[in-house]
């Protein structure tokens, strides 16, 4: 193993940028379907993992909503949320803030309640069995209205406390951000935090409207920003805290090959870039897959790591105590690499 890879193992992460519907890992998928009577397209494991081929987006998107109908129970979402946790724990990762998509399965005719409950529990538990702490942000699927967006936002109201923010994910070209200012601003008057998807395949310009108009905390992806130099300016001097994901950037085809990866390019325009694995069962590799494969391809030094890791820590929402606390095992690993 490298130093740069044993340095990666080591260190206390955070991530920023996960879907959980996106960790259904394909025995999951079948587990699932045979619990409730769901008939899949696919014979196997072996079938299912051989479909994770994408060209765009709106591929991995289409067989994404279809893995999602085997989930149905409360019970579904708990398991699927612990197991998420049960697996980041091996990569250290100590505390998630993780986007969940209700409409995707309020369509189907599941209970907003039972998706966000199993959620939470799954949640617990895992803060009880390996003491990673968590947040949830609610994402509106962009592809639906903005009407459809305020009915799942209504739904959240009795869920308040128990909601980091909103998001914005699914199809982005031709749903820009402006088609949801008004959701934002009224998740926002409810006390919840902006989180949106924006330059990933879509133009700088659903960046500069996610900061003007949905008035981010923080940007998802955020690739072609880089476009414009007055707008990685803007990031810079505002600190915007940016959540890149290098192998669903891959898998996507957004990049030609990691050594395209923007990861790099942001780092050294001083932007606060984070790692993060977005949809992991598809994508081929949880949190530490991330940084490990980014670093072999991109060339990263240890200072380029521990910076991205730290970046992950302060981007948190979490307490002074709870950071001060991650902070501390940071340094100490960090001193004994150094």
């Amino acid at each position: 193993m490298s130093d740069i890879e044993t340095l990666i193992r080591a260190l206390p992460k955070t991530e920023l940028h996960l879907h959980i519907e996106g960790s259904l890992e394909p025995e999951q998928m079948f587990e699932f379907a045979e619990r409730n009577g769901v008939d899949l397209a696919f014979d196997s494991v072996e079938d299912i993992r051989a479909a994770y081929k994408f060209n765009n987006l709106q591929e991995f998107l289409d067989l994404y909503y279809q893995g999602m109908s085997v989930l149905q129970t409360k019970q579904d979402f708990h398991d699927l949320t612990y197991a998420y946790l049960e697996r980041v724990d091996v990569d250290n990762c100590r505390h998630v803030e993780i986007f969940f998509d209700p409409q995707g399965h309020t369509e189907r005719g599941v209970a907003f309640s039972d998706v966000i409950e199993g959620i939470l529990s799954g949640l617990e538990q895992g803060k009880k069995a390996f003491g990673i702490s968590s947040h949830l942000i609610l994402s509106f699927l962009r592809h639906l209205s903005e009407e459809d967006a305020f009915k799942t936002l209504e739904q959240a109201e009795p869920y308040l406390d128990k909601i980091l923010g909103v998001g914005l994910d699914s199809s982005e070209v031709g749903h820009p951000p402006s088609k949801f200012e008004r959701v934002f601003a009224k998740a926002r008057e409810m006390g919840l935090k902006s989180f949106a998807h924006a330059g990933e395949e879509g133009p700088p310009d659903y960046v500069r409207e996610a900061l003007d108009l949905l008035k981010i905390d923080r940007l998802d992806h955020g690739n072609r920003a880089l476009e414009d130099e007055s707008l990685v300016k803007r990031l810079r001097e505002e600190e915007i805290v940016l959540t890149s994901c290098p192998l669903s950037n891959l898998k996507l085809c957004v990049i030609e090959g990691l050594t395209k990866s923007p990861l790099k390019t942001m780092l050294e325009a001083g932007l606060k870039v984070t790692v993060n694995s977005d949809d992991p069962s598809y994508f081929g590799g949880y949190l530490n897959e991330n940084y490990i494969q980014a670093a072999e391809a991109l060339g990263l030094t240890n200072e380029d790591i521990v910076t991205l890791v730290k970046n992950g820590i302060e981007g948190a929402y979490l307490s002074e105590d709870q950071k001060g606390h991650i902070m501390a095992e940071f340094e100490t690993v960090v001193e004994r690499h150094a």
